[in-house]
């Protein structure tokens, strides 16, 4: 294609021009577009409705653990005239929180392990082997999804004292990832069936081995859905009482839900001490989902395959 020249300099080709053209048309419409979105006044005050909902019921919390006993019944939603420091310390003292915070992070951490295991191990065979059988395995895991895990309290109570795993942290890991390991199987195998077969079959080509293929190829690019899962089932461990004051009768052992609630009976008039109490709580919640917000929406907008 020849230029087109005007004058003493050369300019660019018809074609390339247009080509130009259309896409500073379609980048100047996409930044108006968004830009609309962002000014929108709808938008913008749903967004800040939805913020004020979220973190509201969190600042009267925090409020409240350092509120007195007096100033709660007469300011329960406002400021605190006079912040009592000592709450956060006796709380921590007489409801051993510490020790409580200290077995939640081994049943968490315990949990989450079994269960990407566990899970991962049954959504790869699910969604990338020839297992006969795959719809009324899916099937089988909704069923033990749906039922209610009380069904099984009685019979599981004898066997887990016959083990010697009653009272112990690792017996409560045990029924913990049995009980998360079916609906993280149904998760991961929904981000396994989205990956090409191409990928495994290239690397069954070069050589891979079925072990190779699983954890070299296959669950790395499934690491959003691990990632989701261990989030989910991290969080529904943390705050799980049932099975924790049913199965812990020390309360070395106690998680810190379980010490929570021992301490809201014992001190039913210390309000300010409970709030205090659940502010050391819920703490670690909101650390745990403002450090790993980024990786997981990151880890979710990332794609294994590049087009």
């Amino acid at each position: 294609m020849t230029a087109i020249t005007t004058g003493p300099g050369v300019v660019a080709a018809p074609g390339r021009r247009r080509r130009r053209r259309r896409r500073a048309d379609h980048d100047g419409g996409v930044a108006e577009r968004a830009g609309g979105l962002r000014r929108t006044p709808i938008s913008f005050t749903l967004l800040v409705v939805l913020a004020l909902f979220a973190i509201l019921p969190v600042l009267v919390l925090v409020f409240n653990a350092f509120k007195s006993d007096t100033e709660l019944a007469t300011n329960p939603l406002g400021f605190p005239s006079t912040w009592e420091l000592s709450n956060l310390a006796t709380a921590w003292s007489l409801g051993r929180l510490g020790q409580g915070l200290r077995n939640s992070a081994v049943l968490v951490a315990g949990t989450v392990v079994g269960v990407w295991v566990c899970a991962g191990m049954a959504a790869y065979s699910l969604a990338r082997l020839n297992v006969p059988f795959k719809r009324g395995i899916s099937t089988y895991l909704l069923v033990c999804i749906s039922l209610p895990a009380q069904m099984f309290l009685v019979p599981l109570f004898f066997l887990w004292t016959r083990l010697g795993l009653y009272d112990n942290l690792f017996g409560l890991v045990l029924i913990y990832v049995a009980l998360n390991t079916p609906f993280a199987t149904l998760l991961l195998e929904t981000f396994l069936v989205g990956i090409p077969k191409e990928l495994d079959e290239a690397a069954r080509l070069d050589g891979a081995n079925e072990w190779q293929v699983a954890t070299k190829v296959m669950l790395p690019l499934a690491r959003p859905g691990f990632l989701t899962a261990g989030l989910v089932v991290g969080l529904a461990v943390y705050g799980e009482l049932f099975f924790a004051v049913i199965f812990m009768a020390s309360p070395d052992n106690w998680p810190i839900s379980a010490a929570f609630l021992q301490f809201q009976q014992g001190f039913t008039r210390l309000y300010g001490i409970q709030n205090a109490a659940g502010l050391v709580m819920v703490l670690p919640v909101i650390g745990l989902f403002l450090f790993m917000q980024r990786r997981f929406i990151s880890g979710l907008a990332s794609s294994g395959v590049k087009g």
